[in-house]
């Protein structure tokens, strides 16, 4: 279920990933709340900023809010549907709720999230949307490097026989 507060607490989500695109990484963003709607992190996908493979928007964002007793009834908002490693961080954690902007330039993991009892919120945002499909047009090597796909090779000559 839509909240009002989920468009607005997406916009903290956003503004990191406009930070990430300004410094030359991969244009997602997180912020992770408590139910009350107090900002506990936020953060943005820094793998190429700070050559970290594991640094993803919800783990940077996972990781400011520092260590609680528990994330039962926090809200993951990101620009982008989870990848598996997010998503298992979802789950591993107890987050109950993942607020996302966008899922249709890549479609990750919250399907299995809701399977598993994680409330789901797709925003469709036409912002989120817009950013990332100027993004994986401009750089695909580097989109493809953050979602681990593997680019087809171009096929090898063989080499002449001597």
């Amino acid at each position: 279920m839509v909240h009002a507060e989920d468009r607005l607490r997406l916009a903290t989500a956003v503004a990191e990933a406009r930070a990430g695109l300004a410094e030359g990484g991969v244009p997602i963003g997180a912020a992770l709340y408590d139910s009350d709607g107090t900002l506990l992190g936020r953060g943005r996908n820094r793998r190429v900023q700070d050559g970290d493979p594991s640094l993803h928007a919800e783990t940077a964002a996972f990781r400011a809010a520092g260590r609680r007793r528990t994330y039962r009834g926090t809200t993951m908002v990101t620009t982008l549907s989870p990848c598996w490693y997010c998503s298992g961080l979802v789950r591993q954690f107890g987050i109950s709720r993942v607020v996302i902007g966008e899922a249709a330039t890549f479609h990750g993991g919250h399907e299995w999230l809701a399977g598993h009892g994680v409330e789901i919120v797709l925003l469709n945002d036409l912002e989120c949307t817009a950013m990332m499909r100027d993004f994986i047009k401009l750089h695909p090597d580097l989109w493809n490097e953050d979602i681990g796909e593997q680019l087809p090779q171009p096929a090898r000559r063989p080499h002449p026989h001597h």
